[in-house]
Order: C-alpha cells, then sequence, then structure tokens
C-alpha cells in the first residue's frame, strides 16, 4: 500500500499520539457545538475559539501525524530529523488548549498559546521543508507540498500577529487581516495538501491509473494564484480583487471535483467500502460549500457563508480525515506489528483490523448530523442545528471508539 521500509518509516509510537489526541479533539469539539449559535457569525469569539480548537487539536494534529509517515512516500527521501515529531504534538496541544481558553474565556494568554502553536508548526516546517532540500524528483504533489508549506508559514505568522493584537497592544486591522489568516491556512495549506495527497492516495485505495491529471494541475495553478491575489488585494485594501480572489478559488475548487470525479470513474476497485462512502460525503459537501459559498458571494448573507464554512470544515475536511484514518491507521499496526511476521506465522489481512459495524454507525449518525444541522445552519433554525449536533456527537463517539479499537488491534491484554 505505502512504499515504506522500516529504514525510513518513524516509529509507531512517535505517530500514534496524533491519531488518539485528534480523535479526542473531534469528538469534544461536536459537543461544544452544542453552546454554539452560527447566527452570531464568523466573528463570534466562542466560534473563532471552537474554530481552532477544531482545526488546530483535530485537523491539524491529524495531518501532521499523517505527513509524518507520509513525507517518505510523497517525496521519495526520509525525513530531515523524524524525532522532532516527539516534540511537535506536546506544542501543538498545549498550544491549542492555551488558544482556546484565550478565544472562550480571557483573551490575555491568547499570545501564550498562539506562540506555542506557533512553535510546534515552525518545528514541523522546518523538518518538512529540510527534507525538501533532498528531493530530486519533482513531482504535482511535491509541488503541492513545497506551496502549501509555505502558505502555512505566512498563515502562522499572521495568526501569531493577531493573537498578539487580540491579547495585548498591537494594532493591526484584525477584521483584514484574519481574512488573510484564514485563507492561506484553509486555502493555501489544508486544501492544496489535500489535493496533493489526494493525487497518492485516492488512485491508490481505488486503483486507478492512466487518468488526465490536468483538471488537477489548472486547479492547483488557480488556487496558489487565489491566495497570493487575496493577500495582495488585503495589502492594497482593493474590495474587488478579494472577490476575484474568492471567485478564482471556487474555480478551483470546481476542477479539483472534476478531477476527482476522473479518478472514480477509472477505479478498478469498486467495493464501496467505508473509505468510498466517506469519500462521497466528503466531496459532495465540497461540492454544496462552493454553491453556498458562490451564493454568499452574490448576497453577502451571513447565513450562506455560515452554510458553506459547516459544509467545507465539518463536511469536507472531517469526512476526508477521518475515512482515511480508516486506511491509515490499520496499514500503520500492521507494519508495525505484523510486517516482521510474515512468512513466519499468520497475520491478519487489513481488512480484518477495521472495525465494520462501528465504522458503519459513525458514517451514518455524522452524515445525518452534518447535513441536518447544515440545514438549520443556512435557514437558522437553532432546532434542526442542535438536533443535527447531537447525531454528529454520536458518530464522533462511534469514531473516537473506532480509532482506539485500531489502535490497539493486536495488544493482549
Amino acid at each position: 500500500m505505502f512504499n515504506v521500509s522500516k529504514e525510513t518509516a518513524p516509529p509507531f509510537g512517535m505517530i500514534s499520539p496524533f491519531f488518539w489526541i485528534g480523535s479526542s479533539f473531534y469528538l469534544l469539539a461536536t459537543i461544544f457545538l452544542l453552546f454554539l449559535n452560527p447566527q452570531h457569525g464568523h466573528f463570534d469569539l466562542a466560534i473563532v475559539g471552537w474554530l481552532h480548537w477544531f482545526l488546530l487539536g483535530f485537523m491539524m494534529m491529524v495531518i501532521f501525524g499523517a505527513m509524518a509517515q507520509l513525507v517518505p512516500v510523497v517525496l521519495e527521501v526520509g525525513h530531515f530529523s523524524v524525532d522532532l515529531y516527539y516534540i511537535i504534538w506536546p506544542l501543538l496541544l498545549v498550544g491549542t488548549l492555551v488558544m482556546s481558553f484565550g478565544f472562550w474565556v480571557n483573551p490575555f494568554v491568547l499570545p501564550y498559546g498562539g506562540l506555542l502553536v506557533f512553535v510546534s508548526m515552525v518545528i514541523f516546517l522546518y523538518d518538512t521543508l529540510m527534507t525538501l532540500r533532498k528531493v530530486t524528483n519533482i513531482t504535482f504533489t511535491v509541488k503541492t507540498v513545497i506551496a502549501s508549506n509555505l502558505f502555512l508559514l505566512v498563515g502562522i505568522i499572521i495568526g501569531f500577529v493577531l493573537s498578539l493584537a487580540m491579547g495585548s497592544a498591537v494594532d493591526i486591522d484584525i477584521n483584514s487581516w484574519l481574512g488573510v489568516h484564514v485563507v492561506m491556512v484553509l486555502a493555501g495549506y489544508i486544501t492544496l495538501t489535500i489535493m496533493g495527497l489526494s493525487m497518492i492516495l485516492l488512485p491508490m485505495f481505488g486503483l486507478s491509473h492512466g487518468f488526465d491529471e490536468t483538471a488537477v494541475q489548472r486547479a492547483f495553478v488557480l488556487m496558489v494564484s487565489a491566495v497570493i491575489a487575496y493577500f495582495v488585494a488585503t495589502l492594497l485594501a482593493w474590495e474587488i480583487g478579494k472577490w476575484i480572489s474568492f471567485m478564482m478559488m471556487l474555480a478551483s475548487v470546481s476542477l479539483y471535483i472534476y478531477q476527482v470525479t476522473i479518478i472514480y470513474d477509472t477505479r478498478a476497485r469498486k467495493e464501496n467500502d467505508i473509505w468510498v462512502k466517506s469519500m462521497f460525503v466528503g466531496y459532495a459537501s465540497l461540492l454544496v460549500s462552493a454553491v453556498l459559498g458562490f451564493v454568499y458571494a452574490l448576497t453577502f448573507s451571513e447565513n450562506f457563508l455560515m452554510g458553506a464554512a459547516w459544509f467545507l470544515i465539518v463536511g469536507f475536511f472531517a469526512f476526508l480525515v477521518n475515512g482515511h484514518l480508516y486506511k491509515i491507521i490499520p496499514f500503520l499496526v500492521w507494519f508495525e506489528r505484523y510486517s516482521p511476521l510474515v512468512g513466519k506465522q499468520k497475520v491478519p489481512m487489513l481488512h480484518e483490523m477495521l472495525p465494520k459495524r462501528m465504522a458503519n454507525f459513525e458514517f451514518f449518525f455524522s452524515t445525518m448530523g452534518l447535513v441536518i444541522a447544515g440545514i438549520g445552519i443556512v435557514i437558522s433554525s437553532d432546532d434542526l442545528f442542535k438536533g443535527g449536533v447531537t447525531l454528529l456527537i454520536t458518530g464522533a463517539v462511534f469514531m473516537f471508539a473506532s480509532v482506539r479499537w485500531m489502535l490497539d488491534y493486536g495488544i493482549k491484554k
């Protein structure tokens, strides 16, 4: 599945904390949704705090853990210093907790949490960028890694300055630069990272070969150009420029979705397992988010903006991450505990290391919760939103249980 060896693969004990901490943050994030009101808008500090909890504690934690394993696969070289990952997750964990406390309780501590998060990400970027220096084969995925990590660097610098502004007396236009911070991280880093990794993971898991990559190549150029254009438009206080860059992002997303359909149509593996189902919901959510985002660009209605953000973050991001955990964790556990036993004794198959019943329950409740709560946001129905969140929490409980089950597989108790 992954072209890795014992020499380039990081120790399993180094990676596993990223996954169980991430799944814990995901579960708690769904519970915290019960105390939020989406109608308060995206400037509400309670919502901003939740976004940082979700994106840092869940999304970034899992992405960093996955990248520890995938960097040797994607870049075809070993880490510059893989031991740095032992430092990354504790700093990111504490920094996320402090930042969330700052948004929810006391803004005075925001710079301290921001500093810890900043340092953890700089360490991650240092290892990744130093590893990139050894790369000789510049593939499409390598290009996305380079671009996304440079955008992440700019995004976290801006984010740290914003935390100083909110927690002390630094004088900057928070509203304007908050937009740049969001665009750099969500569009510049997370979306480009997903684009790049999906061009390896989707064909690998779906057994797709020989497809045309023109669409994703154009999507990459458009997204990079859009992120840079948004930054320049903010510097020049050019509102039309921001709108144009936003349209470019939507066009990039549309091309990327088209590329995914090409990969799906050419796949040899036709089984619709939990991974395929999660990809369906994830990419459908991305499409819904793009449509709602386009409507927002025409109407400037806050409901459509919040709806677009909901389906992007809780739909696209979360379903893609959780769906891939059902593939990645069993392989890592198998590679660590059973690969040395191949040829010596009977070892389990990867599909046997998946909690199918719990995974199906997770998918059902999470999907229903996503849709119902999303409709509640768009039509301003708090009852629908809270009802959907309750279903989402149930799905998150099954997701947490599934992650623990997979991580503990084969451990004698």
